[in-house]
């Protein structure tokens, strides 16, 4: 494992952060790994993975997505 060593951290997001950690039941240390890994993971979805999850979204709620007539009349009236 490494280690990793964060200087000059503003005094409210150490109280935050620790804050955080009790509530999650966690040590600092494992929030921020937690946290870290949440955050660098979060923008890792590919462009098909996830129009492929807007496509399911959208029949499991029987949304059906504005045809072409649809967006023209919408953007003739300011709404895109």
């Amino acid at each position: 494992m490494s280690s990793l060593t964060i200087k000059n951290i503003p005094a409210d997001l150490c109280r935050r952060l620790k804050r955080v950690a009790a509530e999650h039941r966690r040590s600092v240390n494992s929030e921020v790994i937690e946290t870290l890994s949440r955050t660098l993971t979060a923008g890792s979805v590919s462009a098909d993975e996830f129009l492929a999850k807007a496509r399911q979204l959208r029949r499991r709620l029987h949304v059906t997505a504005p045809g072409p007539d649809t967006i023209a009349r919408m953007r003739a009236e300011g709404r895109a």
